[in-house]
């Protein structure tokens, strides 16, 4: 798994996708409420509490996934420098371990552009 192309594009590019996912909704969301309220007055809404309290639970189950997938993707890039020979020799190896750690997002697509998609090319075409 630590091996595949799939899982290591997606846990490099999911939670910089996500981010954005996570911004465009908050805009839209920041919209239809301001929307709602015609004269800057929120005091005229009509609508189910329920149907409100829906839409928090969707979005914290949101969250939830988010985070799931974060830790996931922290983990398998730590796991994934740890095994690189590449980074044994020297203190690379706890660079990027507190790159992954402190830029969580964005450590982790960093470290797949310069230490797995440059490297791939250089073992295949030896």
């Amino acid at each position: 798994m630590i091996q595949s192309k799939f899982w290591q594009g997606f846990f490099a590019l999911a939670p910089i996708i996500i981010l954005f996912g996570i911004l465009i909704g908050y805009f839209i969301f920041l919209i239809a409420i301001f929307g709602n309220a015609a004269d800057g007055n929120f005091d005229h809404y009509d609508g189910d509490p329920f149907t409100w309290m829906g839409g928090i639970t969707a979005f914290f189950l949101f969250i939830i996934i988010v985070i799931l997938i974060s830790l996931g993707s922290l983990i398998f890039y730590i796991v994934h420098a740890v095994q690189n020979p590449n980074l044994r020799g020297n203190n690379l190896l706890l660079v990027w371990i507190l790159l992954f750690i402190f830029a969580n997002g964005i450590g982790q697509m960093i470290y797949w552009l310069v230490e797995i998609v440059s490297k791939r090319n250089q073992v295949q075409s030896v």
